[in-house]
């Protein structure tokens, strides 16, 4: 079977609001308040965790490995509280993900995601069902962008890994696929979109409208 592996976070569902919140609690219990803003701190949102507490922490000049280290797990505790106040799936991501399985095709979820707080997302969403797999950031010893956590989102979905593509939204994503040797689609609505365009992935998404048509010419 062929299959579309999805990235979450800023390809299927914005979830910078929930993360920026978390970020910004840890910061407050520092002293130092809302360090980071919405929307315009949406794509550092979209790094990771501990990108936000570097970045935060370096923005207020108190930056410290030994905090970032100390922080990550408060902050992991905040977006488990609060992980769906302001997430909101992408408009017509999950009419593709109907479209493609009524093609053929299997669907899944690669995330870095720790894959409890993927799996306590997509359910809070309603939407985990729809995906025949979902591997996170600690389901195997190594996560993305090396490819065996997406070959194996590929496999737990049926499908061929040497016949499936990766959508996302980021230079890891690009280099997932490219480290895979099968095809990546980065979409250009999220955070950091107008910087898709340089890491050549083999197709663009503008829309998720398109994807299956993409999906169809990259998968022969």
């Amino acid at each position: 079977m062929r299959t579309v592996i999805f990235d979450l976070d800023g390809t299927l569902a914005d979830t910078s609001g929930d993360l920026l919140a978390a970020a910004n609690a840890c910061f407050r219990r520092m002293g130092l308040g809302d360090v980071l803003d919405r929307p315009e701190d949406a794509a550092v949102a979209l790094r990771g965790g501990r990108n936000m507490l570097a970045t935060g922490l370096k923005r207020a000049g108190q930056f410290n490995q030994a905090t970032v280290d100390e922080f990550y797990p408060v902050l992991l505790g905040a977006y488990r509280d609060a992980i769906d106040h302001h997430t909101v799936l992408y408009p017509g991501a999950m009419e593709a993900v109907e479209v493609l399985k009524s093609a053929g095709f299997g669907v899944g979820i690669c995330t870095n995601k720790p894959e409890g707080l993927a799996e306590q997302l997509m359910r809070s969403l309603g939407v985990r069902d729809a995906f025949a797999s979902l591997v996170g950031a600690d389901t195997l010893p190594v996560r993305k962008p090396d490819p065996e956590p997406l070959f194996e989102a590929a496999r737990r979905a049926g499908g061929d890994p040497a016949r499936t593509l990766l959508v996302g939204d980021s230079d890891t994503d690009r280099n997932t696929s490219a480290n895979a040797g099968v095809p990546s689609v980065l979409v250009t609505f999220g955070p950091s979109g107008e910087d898709m365009a340089a890491l050549k992935p083999e197709a663009l998404l503008h829309k998720f409208e398109d994807l299956l048509d993409v999906a169809e010419r990259l998968i022969a």
